[in-house]
């Protein structure tokens, strides 16, 4: 156990961010140097609050498994090596972790039952920043190869997660991306002040010393037919991702100036790092609408602010969450209550319960505003509130809606892998699709979910790849399907 007293005397206390008038004028993270850095001053008292339960129920709350009250302890004791040990074991890629995902480890932390919980996401990218600023973050080559060939279709973190244990069980692995480099959403949907592509691009450098090939500008199902690709491999992993955008189907959804999201975010990332866009979709000058209130509306958000908006609303048909924990979504259960990204502490509007019934155009067949309405939920429906119909100005409109699932032309229907009741590609326990040779892991088979989702996914797609190709796997054992369905 680390300090025994450390969750009654130590308040919890985060990184602090850049202020908010020096941080959108640029594209940097909102921490200081990098998150890691930032923490050092307060992180080994922070990790001293672990009370290193009986049941650590963060376990539970981790889809990986993270070893939290173990590198915690070892932190506070400042044994940095052996916590980058422990915290390596069961994560391929804690510093993207540490800094997009939502912590619902933390939300199941005992600590939190009756006090604020320990600030288990700061411990995690304290321990790997300051392992890549030591120079402590090396390749692991495998001992021996085995001769068998696997593809990785998407590289994304999923992708990455099972491309980097296959290359280390000793397979001769090559990841391939449609894009013009490697990411997926890491690459050219995450804003750069939520990280920024250097962090991306050393973990790559790292993947290409152990032997991961990385072939982009590659679209399976275009460049390389999906039979083409299984007579090449003994093993193809599928991890393409969630990519079909959820539309907004209403009167004026045809006017140009409404975009998808992920037609907005990726030409922003772009230039943000010294690349030249044509026609770019940019906010600045404009009044701009966001709908969707969730991670990729927020990132709109943070984005449209830096790009020079003259105005940003961010409507979202659900009601406003509450600040503390609803009575239905008890501990350790991850609740949705009201949560302030760096984003939002910059600037914007946000409207709740409130849904789009028309787009409105000017006389060019621009966008140039919508109409809402307040809606409540019954009888398992939004209903509109009468008399609360407004409009709104907007001359650039993003839909920040989620997504349904993975494409279903191309690849996926190439391969003839088959899909479940939501339109994702179906697998069993060890990830195997009904074609043989072929798996799948990811928000391309598990729907749209979280980073420390996708990683988890990998690294068990990867081990059964293994038990696949060589009969049985060191590689960690998967999380069961048990464990699976409670963890959903």
């Amino acid at each position: 156990m680390a300090d025994p007293k450390g969750f009654m005397t130590t308040p919890r206390e985060v990184a602090a961010r850049r202020p908010v008038e020096e941080r959108i004028h640029d594209w940097k993270e909102v921490y200081p140097g990098t998150p890691g850095r930032a923490l050092l001053p307060i992180i080994s008292k922070q990790a001293g609050r672990c009370m290193d339960c009986g049941i650590p129920f963060c376990h539970n709350g981790c889809p990986l498994g993270n070893l939290i009250p173990e590198w915690n302890d070892l932190v506070w004791r400042g044994e940095w090596q052996p916590a980058l040990e422990r915290l390596h074991a069961t994560n391929n890629f804690p510093e993207f972790t540490g800094r997009l995902c939502p912590a619902p480890c933390e939300t199941a932390c005992v600590v939190g039952i009756n006090r604020d919980p320990v600030t288990i996401k700061n411990v995690e990218v304290a321990i790997i920043d300051k392992a890549w600023d030591d120079s402590r973050v090396v390749p692991q080559q495998p001992e021996w190869h085995t001769a068998k060939t696997v593809a990785v279709v998407g590289s994304g973190p999923a992708g990455l997660a099972a491309a980097q244990q296959l290359t280390r069980a000793g397979h001769t692995v090559v990841v391939y991306e449609r894009a013009d480099a490697i990411g997926g959403l890491l690459r050219y949907g995450i804003p750069e002040f939520k990280m920024e592509k250097s962090v991306l691009n050393r973990r790559l450098k790292q993947m290409v010393l152990e032997g991961t090939q990385f072939k982009t500008g590659v679209e399976i199902g275009v460049d390389i037919t999906g039979a083409e690709l299984r007579e090449q491999y003994e093993a193809v992993v599928l991890a393409i991702g969630a990519t079909a955008a959820r539309d907004l189907p209403v009167p004026g959804r045809e006017l140009a100036g409404i975009h998808q999201a992920m037609e907005f975010l990726p030409q922003a990332n772009r230039v943000a790092v010294g690349q030249s866009v044509e026609d770019q979709i940019t906010a600045e000058g404009k009044d701009v609408v966001i709908i969707g209130g969730g991670d990729t509306g927020a990132d709109c958000l943070g984005t449209s602010i830096r790009q020079g908006a003259r105005s940003i609303t961010q409507l979202e048909i659900m009601p406003m969450p509450p600040e503390l924990r609803p009575v239905g979504q008890p501990w350790p259960t991850y609740p949705m209550t009201f949560k302030v990204s760096s984003a939002h502490e910059e600037g914007g509007d946000r409207v709740y319960a409130v849904s789009t019934m028309r787009f409105a155009g000017d006389d060019d067949g621009r966008v140039a505003g919508l109409d809402i309405v307040e809606v409540r939920f019954e009888a398992g429906r939004f209903e509109p509130v009468e008399g609360t119909e407004r409009h709104i100005p907007a001359q650039l409109v993003l839909l920040a809606m989620g997504f349904t699932g993975p494409e279903q032309t191309g690849l996926v229907a190439e391969l003839g892998v088959a899909l479940d009741a939501r339109g994702n590609i179906q697998r069993d326990d060890s990830y195997a699709t009904n074609v043989p040779g072929v798996f799948v892991c990811g928000d391309a088979g598990r729907g749209q979910s979280l980073i420390v989702w996708a990683i988890a996914e990998g690294r068990s797609c990867a081990r059964g790849v293994d038990e696949f190709l060589s009969g049985s796997s060191k590689l960690p054992r998967p999380i069961g399907p048990e464990v699976r369905q409670l963890l959903a």
